[in-house]
């Protein structure tokens, strides 16, 4: 019984923006509160987010989400919100002031990194501050990320044959 109640505080990841890291550095990330309608939380639920385009954009005081697609609830009939509208952000205003001045930076931009039930309940976005980067930096991380797979599949290899 307990461990089912233990299973409920944990966060689940409902959607990653796996690109994100491909095309941006990523500079400083942060977690904020999203106001979802009734049958938009049922389908982040159920795990129909895109996050692959997104972004947020200060405007006022206030923080807002840009082309994350909500898939409709298949069950909410006329409830059912547009799939792409701007969704509010939900953060205190020194967090929005901090954003606003580290985004006014050229080529900075606000980016979702990923969306996830936080006890189960509420949904948050890890939104980060980002800069774009250039081709040849991609192929960079490519070439790095490929040289740490080699030398993980070397060393596994080298640790059986010890055994």
């Amino acid at each position: 019984m307990s461990d089912k109640r233990d299973n409920e505080h944990e966060d689940h990841t409902v959607a990653r923006n796996r690109r994100a890291r491909h095309e941006y550095f990523i500079l400083e990330s942060m977690e904020v509160g999203v106001v979802l309608s009734g049958t938009e939380i049922k389908s982040v639920r159920a795990g129909h987010v895109n996050l692959r385009d997104g972004y947020a954009r200060i405007e006022g005081r206030e923080l807002w989400l840009y082309n994350v697609h909500i898939s409709p609830y298949e069950k909410g009939s006329y409830y059912n919100s547009e799939p792409l509208r701007p969704r509010k952000l939900l953060a205190h205003r020194n967090q929005i002031l901090k954003l606003q001045i580290k985004s006014r930076e050229k080529g900075l931009t606000l980016i979702p990194l990923a969306m996830y039930l936080k006890e189960g309940k509420r949904a948050k976005i890890e939104l980060a501050v980002a800069k774009g980067k250039q081709s040849h930096d991609k192929r960079d991380s490519i070439a790095e990320r490929d040289v740490e797979r080699e030398i993980s599949r070397s060393m596994r290899e080298r640790n059986k044959r010890d055994y």
